[in-house]
């Protein structure tokens, strides 16, 4: 059996940061398509200026720093599957983007362990919040 050795966050600190990167990238990206939804298709005034300014409050965990650790040629999962094609309803593209916005926070909070700890309570707040907007969107337009 073959055993590997720990890395030190020294050592990995370039992976972690291209896995916040592309974390940080898919929440807002998840958001903007609810928050045009709740816009542009319900014309909601509660919700939208929640979920933007959701998405404002993440810019304090971005950094130009982290561009240079985007590896969009060697992603080895950016071709989309099967499931990522085919949306038949609003309610598969809703669905489908509060849980890569709720996912993505929890990869965020837990990465930012390693970093900051008051970053890693931003992404728990917001994977909460998204919990509750969900929740009300699903009470309003389901």
């Amino acid at each position: 059996m073959t055993t590997k050795k720990s890395l030190t966050l020294e050592e990995y600190s370039p992976k972690l940061e291209r896995l916040i990167d592309a974390n940080l990238n898919r929440l807002k990206e998840g958001l903007r398509v609810i928050e045009d939804v709740c816009r542009y298709i319900h014309d909601d005034t509660i919700l939208t200026p929640q979920i933007k300014s959701l998405r404002h409050q993440l810019q304090q965990a971005y950094s130009k720093n982290r561009l240079k650790y985007r590896d969009i040629e060697g992603d080895i999962q950016k071709k989309s599957t099967k499931s990522e094609l085919n949306r038949n309803s609003l309610d598969d593209l809703i669905i489908a983007n509060f849980s890569r916005a709720e996912e993505s926070s929890r990869v965020l909070e837990e990465a930012f362990k390693l970093l900051d700890i008051s970053l890693s309570e931003l992404f728990k707040q917001t994977r909460y919040k998204l919990y509750a907007i969900e929740k009300d969107y699903s009470h309003v337009y389901s």
